[in-house]
C-alpha cells in the first residue's frame, strides 16, 4: 500500500582502537565506512532518463536503492550544474512508487532539474532513530539530506538549490526535514501529509503501529512521557517556526469521503479513514502557520481518498510553483 494507513499512523582493513588513534585513523569498520562517506556501488539505466543507483551507506550500515530522473541535456561531464527535487515515497512502499504509480516521468520531461527519488524504509523513514541517546541504524535523515545529496552533487551534477515533495508518510518527510534544516529546501510540497506527530493519542497511535510492523517504537524518540525534548524536535507543528523562508504548499481531502477518483461501489476503507486522519493533522499544522506569518499555498478538497490519483494530482498543481522557486 502506497501510502500509510490509519495503522500506520496509528502507529516514517581493520586496526585496532590503540592503532587508530596514533596514526589518526578510525577506530572500527562503520568508523572507517563513515569517515568515507557514501559510495555508488551500481547502477542501471531503465530508460532514457531514468536512473536507478544504489549506494552503500554509513548513515544506514547497508546498500539503498534509488531513483534519478535526470533533465534535458542532462551529462555526468557537464561543467554546469541542476537543481535538485527530493520526491520522497510513503509508508509501506518504496523508492520505485513515483515511477510506478504517476505519470512523473513523462509529466517532467521539460523540467530542468535532477528529480531525486530515494528509498524511505517502510516505517519510521525520515528520521535518525534516538535509542536513548546512544544513536545508531536506522539514520534516515542523515542518509536521505547528507548522503544522497552528497552522492547527487558529486556523481550526478547536484547544484546547491534544492525543493522537496511527499506523499502521506513523505509528506510529513518533506514538512519536518523542511522545519529542520531552515532553507536547505526553497520549496516544499505536502500531498495528504501527516503534519504532526504529538497531537493527543498519536504518539501511543505511532507506538502501536511500529510495533505491529515488528519494530520498537521506543527506540525512535523513546518513550513520549520520559523523553519530552525528543518527540517536539521531529513534530512538524512544533518545528513550524523554521519553515519561514521556505515556499510550502499543502493539500489534503476534508473528509476522506470517496471522490472523483473513487469508483462507485468500490470499498477503500483504510483509505478512507487514513485521508481523515491525514486532514486531523493537516488542519492543525495549517492553523499553526498564520501566526507565525508564515504564507502557503493550499488546496483542501471536499472529497477524495488516501490514493495515488490525487496524489498525482496534487504533483500536478504543485509543479509549476515548485520548479520557479528553482528556475527550473
Amino acid at each position: 500500500m502506497a501510502g500509510l494507513t490509519r495503522r500506520d499512523v496509528c502507529k516514517a582493513g581493520l586496526v585496532t582502537a590503540g592503532a587508530a588513534a596514533s596514526i589518526g585513523l578510525p577506530g572500527s569498520p562503520a568508523e572507517a565506512a563513515e569517515a568515507a562517506g557514501p559510495a555508488v556501488v551500481g547502477q542501471k539505466w531503465l530508460s532514457k532518463r531514468l536512473l536507478e543507483f544504489t549506494v552503500s551507506s554509513p548513515a544506514m550500515g547497508r546498500t539503498l536503492t534509488n531513483r534519478l530522473l535526470v533533465p534535458p541535456g542532462w551529462s555526468a561531464s557537464a561543467k554546469r550544474t541542476w537543481p535538485v527535487i527530493f520526491m520522497l515515497h510513503g509508508g509501506n512502499d518504496t523508492y520505485v512508487s513515483w515511477t510506478r504509480s504517476t505519470d512523473i516521468e513523462a509529466f517532467t520531461a521539460k523540467t530542468n532539474a535532477l528529480i531525486v527519488m530515494p528509498e524511505c524504509g517502510r516505517s519510521g523513514g525520515f528520521t535518525d532513530w534516538w535509542y536513548g541517546g546512544k544513536g545508531g541504524t536506522p539514520r534516515w535523515e542523515t542518509y536521505h539530506l547528507t548522503e544522497v545529496r552528497q552522492v547527487v552533487e558529486r556523481h550526478y551534477r547536484g547544484g546547491p538549490h534544492r525543493a522537496v515533495a511527499g506523499l502521506s508518510a513523505g509528506g510529513y518527510g518533506a514538512l519536518i526535514y523542511a522545519a529542520r534544516h531552515p532553507r536547505f529546501f526553497s520549496y516544499a510540497a505536502a500531498y495528504s501529509p501527516y503534519a504532526a506527530t504529538l497531537l493527543p493519542g498519536l504518539p501511543e497511535g505511532m507506538l502501536a503501529g511500529m510495533q505491529h510492523d515488528g519494530l520498537n517504537g521506543l527506540d525512535m524518540w523513546g518513550p513520549p512521557w520520559f523523553s519530552p525534548n525528543v518527540w517536539p524536535a521531529h513534530d512538524p507543528i512544533t518545528q513550524a517556526p523554521g519553515l519561514k523562508g521556505t515556499q510550502l504548499y499543502l493539500s489534503c481531502s476534508m473528509t476522506g469521503f470517496d471522490g472523483p477518483f473513487d469508483a462507485p461501489g468500490q470499498e477503500y476503507g483504510a483509505r478512507n479513514s487514513a485521508e481523515q486522519l491525514a486532514w486531523t493533522t493537516v488542519a492543525a499544522f495549517s492553523l499553526r502557520l498564520s501566526p507565525l506569518g508564515i504564507p502557503a499555498t493550499r488546496h483542501f478538497y471536499d472529497t477524495g481518498t488516501h490514493r495515488w490519483p490525487y496524489w498525482q494530482r496534487e504533483m500536478h498543481n504543485s509543479w509549476p510553483r515548485l520548479t520557479k522557486s528553482l528556475g527550473a
